[in-house]
């Protein structure tokens, strides 16, 4: 059994390692020819993973046709903002009939799309059916160093679904299913922008109540602009809403907090992004959610509260006074 990971990053590695510890040749296309020569020849991921071990069944190419050849399942793990280039360069050499899962939680900028939107758009119609997304709580070290994670994985075709769970699911790592592509796909999204106040309010020296309070209320928002999507609210409690947005607003390995936590110790945006090496995906998505939730007329005031500090350089003070001297109103509302 031969699988392709499109993405040499911290994710789509520790998803190659898991599909080779369930027994897959599995070849990664990196962008990066050093961590495409380090999978190959040690494997070894040294740039998003150092140190940790990888099956030996695991290859790293440059090229992205020979990644793909022969592959019986795709994995697309790139950063959303780069998922419409590289899915248009691959799509010629992508398999047909074959389950094409898509790992990356975004809003492409521009378009607003999400990216089974953005998939379907650049992607022949006969793939469309074979199209699949992973998302829920894990974090990429965690899943490579096998300890126990569960996710959902959601498609519109049943089969496929079922198919990509059976494929992935060993004693470590469980996957559930779901046909409610809109809302896995927005949970996953949207927890990014909610784990950068989250990280804020932690850098700001606040405590547990307010993290709490911006997990609640985090999701509250990101269930009414789903819900505009089509999504079922429900999917929203589970492993792709409040299981993602948990993990990411309190976790030491979030890219996003992190990102929070030196905004509300006073750094700049430059000067945190200047010291990671990965991709904080919640910084792209504040904007993508801000101008999709003025689309969608979804009041959003935390999502918008982080757009602001993020793209528009309001202080993180600021930012809070203003959520918390908002008008007072009934905690759900109907519309």
């Amino acid at each position: 059994m031969r699988a392709a990971v499109i993405g040499g990053g911290s994710w789509g590695t520790a998803l190659a390692s898991l599909l080779g510890v369930n027994g897959w040749d599995v070849t990664v296309w990196s962008h990066d020819p050093e961590v495409a020569e380090a999978l190959a020849e040690v494997h070894e991921n040294p740039k998003y993973l150092p140190g940790i071990p990888l099956p030996p069944s695991l290859r790293g190419t440059a090229n992205l046709t020979e990644a793909l050849a022969g592959a019986e399942l795709v994995v697309a793990a790139n950063p959303s903002h780069v998922t419409r280039e590289v899915m248009t360069r691959a799509a010629p050499a992508l398999p047909r009939a074959t389950p094409i899962v898509c790992a990356t939680k975004g809003i492409e900028t521009d378009s607003l799309l999400t990216m089974n939107e953005l998939l379907e758009e650049v992607l022949p119609p006969e793939l469309h059916p074979y199209l699949a997304f992973l998302s829920g709580p894990s974090f990429a070290k965690e899943t490579v160093q096998r300890m126990p994670t569960v996710v959902v994985v959601a498609a519109t075709w049943e089969r496929i679904a079922r198919q990509v769970q059976r494929v992935f699911s060993n004693d470590y790592f469980r996957v559930y299913t779901s046909n409610d592509v809109a809302g896995v796909e927005l949970g996953g999204s949207l927890k990014n922008v909610c784990a950068i106040a989250a990280g804020i309010g932690d850098g700001m020296g606040f405590g547990h109540n307010t993290r709490a309070a911006i997990i609640t209320r985090g999701l509250n928002e990101l269930v009414r602009l789903a819900v505009k999507k089509g999504a079922n609210p429900i999917t929203l409690s589970g492993l792709a809403g409040m299981g993602d947005l948990v993990l990411t607003c309190t976790g030491d390995l979030s890219r996003n907090r992190t990102v929070g936590l030196g905004l509300g110790r006073g750094q700049s945006l430059q000067e945190v992004l200047a010291g990671m090496t990965q991709v904080a995906e919640g910084v792209r998505t504040a904007k993508s959610a801000h101008d999709l939730a003025n689309k969608l007329q979804v009041e959003m005031p935390l999502h918008s509260a982080v757009y602001r500090v993020l793209h528009e350089g309001q202080g993180v003070r600021q930012a809070m006074s203003q959520l918390l001297s908002r008008e007072l109103k009934s905690e759900f509302s109907l519309h």
